[in-house]
């Protein structure tokens, strides 16, 4: 049996409304509890946040959404759906990989798309290994999900189970570059199904093949994109639980937490405002998290984070037919880069990218014949490569150097066809509270996966438990979605149906057409 909190749990406060603070919410809700939710922003989101620039509605956060059967479920608490919330579209091709030799390759998630695909770009014997490696990876899910992901742990101790077994069989504990190039030759395909490992913290050469999970998520599960933007979410996710009871607090930061011993009793605002609660949820940055609480648990190494990341948001007033909504542009180098990002902490000399239009699905998140371009490129935390104050000054000659380096790559007038742009380094990331001014937290190194991450709770608190990134299960969209389940699991004691007895649902997912309803759909976010 897994720890929960003992005592009272009727009324909780939840710190935080992005996505693991609105999961728990709703958690919380369908069990029966009064919950108050906290947010210093104006309005939900947390890091799936939004701003508006000139008309171009800009997700500020993650712009790929997967397994959205994790929504479902939270909605599912409360009676709700995500087809009654939201309008989903399923991408195909979920990516576009270009590669630095003018190949390209468009990421199905069908298996008959993908494996033909893959015998025109790279012949037969290829096309099977993908068969091969589809299997493993659908393999890999089932053991991972219920006992590893979607699961909550006390001690290390609780890894013994006959899937820790099944997992070590299925090659899980050997590395991920080695793993998948078992199925696949090519290198370029390699890539496609290892470059996730780069958000979780980990080049691939070093990361456990385990976190191929997250290519599962991505090539098999399938990519989803929700009118409105990844923020909408968030709008739905409050809109439920508004309806559900919930009392949401906007503008308002938190203060101190009044304890009376190992139990919180109310959460005091920085404005004087005192909110009694039998239990808290944390959802807020580690640092943050632990000075509320006023403690920091011992670790015998420190902790280490994950790369960050620049990005630009640029509203142009033309596209490029070579994007797709997703498009993967690689450079030459790739083991080089991952030592630049994470062991060196320079910036990469030949760039991989991640370029989302997502305009491509939702015109009106742009003005009139215009369209909005996310372009990432991960960098060094501020740990290990320039300080916030650098980058200052480094911040727009590194937007310089990436606009040319896409200009050479085929975005013909990129610099040229911007007209409204904000550009986000880890400058950004430090000033809103991010840990070594990085939006990917706590890096998924073996010493900080599972029973090794920071636990959601606290050895001499005993109602007050953590949720999102830096927390169990890690970083991620779908992992902070349960993340925020996990922890209401351990105020309320009821385990939801799990993760792993949906994973059908993740590769059948309907198209959802139904609109969200009147008070989720402002996009102030209000």
């Amino acid at each position: 049996m897994t720890r929960t909190v003992p005592g009272p749990t009727d009324h909780v406060v939840v710190v935080g409304a992005g996505l693991s603070g609105l999961s728990a919410t709703l958690h919380l809700l369908g069990s029966g509890r009064e919950v108050t939710v906290v947010e210093r922003d104006a309005g939900p989101g947390g890091r799936a946040g939004h701003t508006d620039l000139g008309g171009f509605r800009l997700d500020t956060g993650p712009t790929v959404l997967t397994m959205p059967h994790l929504l479902d479920e939270a909605f599912a608490a409360v009676g709700t759906s995500v087809r009654a919330r939201l309008e989903l579209t399923q991408l195909h091709p979920a990516y576009r990989a270009l590669f630095a030799d003018g190949s390209s390759l468009d990421v199905h998630t069908d298996a008959e798309a993908m494996e033909e695909e893959i015998h025109r770009f790279a012949g037969p014997r290829e096309a099977a290994g993908y068969r091969a490696l589809r299997r493993w990876l659908q393999r890999l899910y089932r053991v991972q999900m219920r006992r590893f992901i979607d699961a909550d742990f006390d001690s290390p101790l609780d890894l013994l189970h006959p899937d820790l077994a099944r997992l070590a069989a299925l090659g899980g504990f050997g590395r991920l570059e080695n793993r998948i190039g078992h199925f696949l030759r090519d290198e370029r395909l390699r890539r496609v199904f290892t470059f996730q490992s780069l958000y979780a913290g980990v080049p691939p050469a070093k990361a456990l093949a385990a976190y191929a999970v997250i290519a599962y998520m991505d090539t098999v599960a399938g990519v989803y994109f929700p009118t409105g933007g990844i923020h909408a979410v968030a709008r739905a996710m409050t809109a439920a639980a508004a309806e559900a009871g919930a009392a949401f607090h906007w503008n308002t930061e938190v203060g101190s937490l009044e304890r009376s011993g190992d139990r919180i009793r109310a959460v005091r605002t920085a404005d004087g405002r005192r909110l009694p609660c039998d239990a808290a949820v944390l959802t807020c940055d580690l640092p943050a998290a632990y000075r509320l609480l006023g403690r920091t648990p011992r670790r015998p190494l420190r902790l280490r984070h994950s790369p960050s990341a620049v990005v630009l948001h640029a509203g142009t007033d033309r596209t490029w037919d070579e994007l797709q909504h997703h498009t993967l542009s690689f450079g030459h180098a790739w083991h080089r880069t991952f030592d630049e990002l994470t062991r060196h902490g320079r910036l990469m000399t030949d760039p991989s990218l991640l370029i989302s239009r997502p305009t491509a699905h939702d015109p009106g998140l742009a003005p009139p014949g215009r369209h909005l371009h996310y372009i990432l490129a991960p960098c060094p935390n501020t740990d290990i490569g320039p300080s916030p104050a650098a980058w200052r000054d480094l911040g727009p000659r590194y937007r310089d150097e990436l606009v040319a380096e896409l200009e050479r790559r085929g975005l013909t007038g990129l610099n040229t066809s911007i007209e409204d742009e904000q550009l986000v380094t880890p400058a950004d990331w430090t000033a809103q509270g991010m840990a070594a001014g990085t939006p990917f937290s706590a890096a998924h190194t073996f010493a900080q996966t599972g029973p090794f991450r920071p636990r959601n709770l606290m050895r001499g608190i005993t109602n007050g438990v953590l949720a999102g990134c830096g927390t169990t299960p890690g970083v991620g969209v779908p992992t902070v979605l349960i993340s925020g389940k996990l922890a209401a699991q351990r105020i309320t004691g009821a385990r939801a149906l799990p993760a792993s007895r949906h994973h059908h649902c993740a590769e059948s997912m309907p198209h959802c057409g139904s609109r969200i309803p009147a008070g989720g759909t402002d996009h102030d976010g209000t």
